[in-house]
């Protein structure tokens, strides 16, 4: 029996409670021997990055108590923390990003020394090498500023020699040695490229030579690679988008790239932090790789004769393939599991090594997202349409008035150079359970879709992207699926510049909005971010400072006097990709003119937040906000505290 309450006051057990309760991130997922070894990141305990063993006869066991934490700060993004190889660990402690060398059942002992800086000298990337590891190795000057940084590939020895093996690009990735420890495969590119724009793979062989065997810009169009592996017999794999979207290759020395595996659709994701795996070579030369389509991941198996097959399993994404015996150790999750560390046979037999967490719910609670195609304005990037995954609001309890349809909630992702992802989120389903229609947008410039629809961002962030979120939202209007008068767009990082953005320069679609460590100033962060990024923006906006004039004509925090929507603005104070003065100053313009706002600083975050208390904190912040906005009731089973709105 189902009882109708207005939309958005629905009552549900996905609290912000449930969100973060025994909650983690899984991370990198690693094979030595008989044991699995992966990373969990624990919100309940401050966010700290654990590493977890599974040995052969299932039993499980942290490496390492608090306060470690195996975290790296290396593009600021990180990835690539830690390796393990016959027992011993290497890993990057995020408190002073020195390398650590843990030996199988002994105590973490320092490998590098203490940094002279603040910033200092950091390491990610690590692989197994021997009697030490491969690194990249990123060192900051002292004046701090992100083109002094220094990018380079390293090799660390046990006893703290450090060995300079890769230096003079602006920035470096995936360095592996060949099987037979006489070849050094390695990423490249240069500024004001990012990885998933341009990027060289480049192998230097015994005699030292140096062979760019794929990628950059030398040929007929730019072209990025991502994830070299060397196969046992000395060959080469690698993902490249050279057929617009990123494929499977293999090159052999004296050889060219040969393509061995495209779907249509891509393979490969952008390189936004270091250790990912979309494919895993087995020993008997089978393949085993993860793709995109609709919105949702394959995983498939290429066998010895070239044939594809689909495996048939109940999830949609898949990441972090590693070769495991007949099969691979994977992160899986789907429309109604969180992730898990699933090892996955040939034949497609499926073992869950680490569950997710048992939330208590029937899956009937779960909203299962819709991927949709809509019409969105041309602009002359040649792309005229876009896509997003649409929940509809979802409770076997309760049911909305017939006269009533739901509010809308538009979820615009980071990057911009990201994508949504299928696997069930609870900070969706909070949203879904309570009343609310979710879309979770990729607008053009998102990737899954091809180098043809990544780059109709180019030039046109800021203008792009808010079509297309509006297109969205005025589509499910027009379909009678949202109420057209309680549409609300959310966004963190560059998802919250297009929050902020669309408010601004395209008022009156949206009645409410929330920013979570969103860009206010393009200038500013243009002019003040992090090595890896100090360039993105040249691509998507135009190259700076010359292009100084179309920087300020598309920043939100110059035509505040448009903003008249109410927005709720989060932010940590120790953000370094963007600073807690963008935010701020567009909560100084919001008090002037006496919009309706709400402004939350949590001590101790960076960009994205990662303790249990602040993530409740700004989702029920959130959830307040609109209820006052949007004219709803909190559910009082609940007893969430409303936040504080500033009118005036």
């Amino acid at each position: 029996m189902t009882e109708t309450r207005p939309y958005g006051s629905w009552p549900t057990p996905i609290t912000s409670e449930l969100v973060v309760r025994a909650s983690a991130r899984l991370g990198e997922v690693a094979v030595d021997g008989d044991d699995v070894w992966w990373a969990e990141g624990r919100p309940g305990e401050g966010g700290r990055s654990v590493l977890v063993r599974r040995a052969a006869d299932g039993t499980t066991t942290d490496l390492l108590p608090p306060p470690w934490n195996a975290r790296t700060r290396v593009h600021e993004y990180g990835g690539g923390a830690w390796t393990v190889a016959d027992g011993t660990v290497w890993l990057t402690s995020y408190a002073d990003q020195r390398l650590y060398r843990v030996p199988a059942g002994g105590e973490p002992v320092a490998v590098t020394g203490e940094p002279d800086l603040p910033a200092g000298v950091r390491f990610a990337d690590l692989s197994a090498d021997g009697d030490g590891v491969l690194a990249v190795r990123e060192t900051h000057s002292p004046g701090g500023a992100s083109a002094d940084v220094v990018h380079e590939v390293v090799r660390v020895r046990a006893d703290g020699a450090v060995e300079v093996l890769v230096s003079g690009s602006d920035f470096v990735s995936d360095p592996r040695r060949s099987p037979d420890g006489r070849s050094l495969a390695w990423l490249q590119w240069q500024h004001p490229d990012m990885p998933w724009d341009a990027a060289e793979l480049v192998v230097r062989g015994p005699d030292g030579s140096e062979t760019v065997v794929a990628g950059g810009r030398s040929g007929a169009r730019p072209e990025s690679v991502v994830q070299p592996v060397w196969a046992a017999d000395g060959a080469l794999w690698f993902l490249a988008d050279r057929t617009d979207v990123w494929s499977l290759y293999r090159w052999a020395p004296g050889g060219g790239p040969e393509l061995v595996v495209g779907v249509g659709s891509d393979i490969a994701g952008p390189q936004w932090v270091f250790g990912q795996s979309r494919f895993a070579l087995l020993p008997d030369g089978r393949v085993v790789l993860a793709y995109g389509r609709d919105g949702a991941d394959r995983l498939a198996v290429r066998d010895p004769d070239g044939t594809l097959r689909e495996l048939d399993l109940p999830y949609g994404s898949f990441g972090q393939l590693r070769a495991a015996g007949d099969g691979v150790v994977c992160v899986a999750g789907g429309p109604t599991s969180e992730p898990v560390v699933l090892r996955v046979s040939a034949d497609g037999r499926a073992e869950v090594l680490r569950p997710a967490r048992d939330l208590g719910l029937d899956p009937g609670w779960f909203s299962r997202p819709e991927h949709v195609t809509f019409p969105t304005e041309d602009g002359g990037s040649g792309v005229a349409s876009a896509h997003a995954l649409v929940y509809p609001p979802t409770n076997p309890r309760v049911t909305g008035p017939d006269d009533e349809r739901p509010p809308l909630l538009v979820l615009v992702h980071g990057g911009p150079t990201s994508a949504a992802s299928s696997v069930l989120s609870l900070g969706v389903q909070y949203w879904t359970s309570r009343g609310f229609t979710v879309a979770d947008v990729d607008y053009r410039g998102s990737t899954g879709y091809g180098r043809r629809y990544r780059e109709a961002l180019q030039g046109r962030w800021g203008v792009a992207d808010l079509d297309d979120v509006v297109a969205c939202a005025r589509w499910l209007a027009g379909q009678d699926r949202v109420d057209p008068a309680r549409m609300a767009i959310r966004g963190g990082s560059a998802g919250g510049y297009t929050t902020l953005a669309v408010l601004t320069f395209r008022p009156g679609v949206f009645a409410a909005g929330a920013s979570h460590y969103g860009v206010a100033d393009l200038a500013a962060l243009a002019a003040d971010t992090h090595s890896f990024e100090s360039r993105y923006l040249d691509g998507l906006v135009a190259p700076w400072p010359e292009g100084a004039d179309v920087y300020a004509e598309r920043s939100p925090v110059h035509a505040t006097d448009a903003l008249d929507t109410p927005l709720a603005v989060f932010q940590g104070d120790e953000d370094r990709v963007v600073p807690p003065e963008q935010a701020e100053m567009m909560v100084a313009a919001l008090r002037e003119k006496g919009v309706p706002h709400a402004y939350l600083l949590f001590a101790g975050e960076q960009h994205g937040f990662r303790q249990a208390e602040n993530i409740r904190a700004a989702l029920d912040g959130e959830l307040s906000f609109y209820a006052q906005v949007l004219g709803f009731d909190l559910p009082a089973e609940e007893g969430i505290t409303p936040i504080d709105v500033v009118r005036g």
